[in-house]
């Protein structure tokens, strides 16, 4: 067997075919951690260092969390070729919208913040990776994919409706994938081999290549890295989002995952999953601070009789949560009366926090713009 696996003949005659049967983790021989790493690696620790510490002085970060997860679940499901903007994902009506790709997004929040909440009973573990892929493929899309359930049966990797025979990759057979699984399981939770940055970066390309679902594994895989980090301590709070320079950069993340089972070479692989994680923080960092800035500027705006629990805050508040708002919606959210949201509407308005986006005298739509703008980066 080869460094990261070997190829294993499956059926005989016509229907025979070869699939990938990776090798356990930690990689044999092991890693050689060149200098180039351990500067990547140094830079990553510190980056998500500074982005936890600014995420606790964030006054109302739980504001900022709903908007990151969001973004992150639009971002990953974008790699998957999934086609909806940041404005879709908010639009107050979507409980009304129709467009799967917006289901897709909403499944992904939904199977983040569900899976979080699971860590503080549940390790890392196969059994927390069915109840997030269940979550991720509740309803219209992928039912016929076995939601919640590793595949009983061969998948590949291509072109659109490419067969068995042309595919770019075929992961392990059923027999092989459920050895795997285990062992990864056992090395998520047992070892201590290197540095946790690392051995993220190993499990994610270990279950990418294993492919245990019959689809999702793209977006579960990259979900296991958030929570991989808040598991070990990296950060409190889901405010780094991954996905978005594995977005920027498709090609090669695919390039380089497919290059350690052609060699058996993780180290190339290693070196570019720590210049994303450092890449994500930066990025989120910038983020956080500039959002900070807004809700301090913003904040000096509101009228001065404004008190915590004064209307208008309210609907500042909620703003930061949801920037695009509809009055009737943001009432009943609120629970008070649909006059008292008008009234504090309009006073967001008249100080340009808000800009009304649709013309129609009912259902009008707002929009806090700014906020918006900082958030649209890179979606």
């Amino acid at each position: 067997m080869g460094r990261s696996g070997e190829l294993v003949t499956n059926l005989t005659g016509e229907a025979a075919y070869q699939s990938f049967k990776p090798s356990p983790l930690p990689p044999d021989p092991e890693l050689n951690i060149n200098s180039d790493i351990v500067k990547k690696l140094v830079e990553a620790n510190r980056d998500l260092v500074r982005l936890d510490t600014a995420s606790k002085l964030i006054p109302n970060v739980e504001l900022f969390i709903s908007m990151y997860v969001r973004k992150e679940a639009l971002i990953s499901s974008q790699i998957e070729g999934t086609q909806c903007t940041l404005d879709d994902i908010l639009d107050p009506n979507i409980e009304g919208n129709s467009n799967l790709d917006v289901v897709d997004v909403i499944n992904y929040v939904r199977a983040c913040t569900a899976a979080i909440n699971r860590l503080d009973k549940l390790p890392l573990c196969n059994r927390l990776l069915r109840e997030i892929h269940g979550e991720l493929l509740a309803g219209v899309r992928g039912q016929e994919k076995n939601p919640g359930e590793f595949r009983r049966s061969q998948n590949w990797i291509g072109a659109a409706n490419c067969t068995l025979r042309e595919a770019r990759y075929v992961p392990p057979n059923v027999e092989d994938m459920n050895a795997a699984l285990t062992d990864l399981e056992k090395y998520m939770n047992e070892g201590d081999d290197y540095d946790p940055l690392i051995r993220i970066a190993l499990i994610h390309y270990q279950f990418e290549t294993i492919h245990p679902f019959l689809d999702g594994n793209g977006r579960v895989g990259r979900l296991m890295i958030l929570l991989y980090l808040m598991e070990q301590g990296y950060i409190s709070k889901p405010i780094i989002y991954i996905s978005y320079f594995l977005k920027k950069n498709q090609i090669e993340y695919y390039d380089r995952i497919s290059e350690v089972r052609r060699s058996g070479n993780y180290e190339q692989w290693i070196a570019f999953f720590l210049e994303a994680v450092s890449a994500a923080a930066k990025d989120s960092l910038a983020t956080v601070e500039k959002l900070s800035e807004l809700h301090d500027r913003n904040l000096r705006k509101l009228p001065t009789t404004t008190r915590k629990n004064d209307n208008v805050r309210r609907v500042f508040d909620y703003i930061e949560q949801y920037p695009i708002i509809d009055i009737k919606r943001t009432a009943a959210d609120l629970e008070v009366s649909y006059n008292t949201v008008s009234a504090a509407v309009g006073k967001l308005v008249h100080a340009e926090i808000l800009n009304e986006t649709t013309n129609a005298a009912r259902n009008r739509v707002f929009a806090y713009e700014e906020y918006l703008e900082i958030l649209r980066k890179d979606t």
